[in-house]
């Protein structure tokens, strides 16, 4: 399993940061390479990816869910093998650190050689930078689910 860590500040409420990361369906707003999500319970969704030409579906499950401090998640079923946990820390009123701490397995020649150039840490701080300029830009997250896991 290869690792990647990457965080970025966000001018918004902890609470903002938080409500917007948990509109699965809305990260292929932000990030790249996810073409569509659907969110079938509360806690699974199921994830359809196109990255340099390649499709994978797969579905995630959120194992653990704290409002306001973290959304954490693992993959259940298909082609992808990945865990991760996202955590939002309170800088002060109006700012917030998110970090990201995600664990994959990359498959076969090409994405093995992709992490070893650090094709994955690039895409993630890529996809980071869209999530700032996304929610900074709305000022207002567009839902929020403040259930518990």
């Amino acid at each position: 399993m290869s690792k990647v860590e990457e965080s970025i500040e966000v001018a918004v409420p902890v609470s903002v940061a938080y409500n917007q990361w948990t509109q699965f369906e809305e990260f292929p707003r932000f990030m790249g390479g996810v073409e569509r999500i659907e969110q079938r319970t509360p806690t699974l969704t199921h994830w359809v990816t196109k990255v340099d030409g390649v499709s994978r579906e797969f579905d995630a499950q959120v194992v653990e869910q704290i409002p306001d401090e973290r959304v954490a998640w693992t993959t259940v079923d298909g082609e992808v093998r990945q865990a991760g946990v996202v955590t939002f820390h309170r800088l002060d009123d109006r700012t917030t650190k998110v970090m990201l701490q995600m664990e994959h397995e990359p498959h076969g020649a090409a994405e093995k050689t992709a992490e070893m150039l650090g094709v994955v840490k690039r895409q993630v701080t890529q996809d980071l930078k869209r999530f700032k300029s996304y929610i900074e830009g709305r000022g207002a997250e567009t839902g929020g689910w403040r259930g518990q896991v």
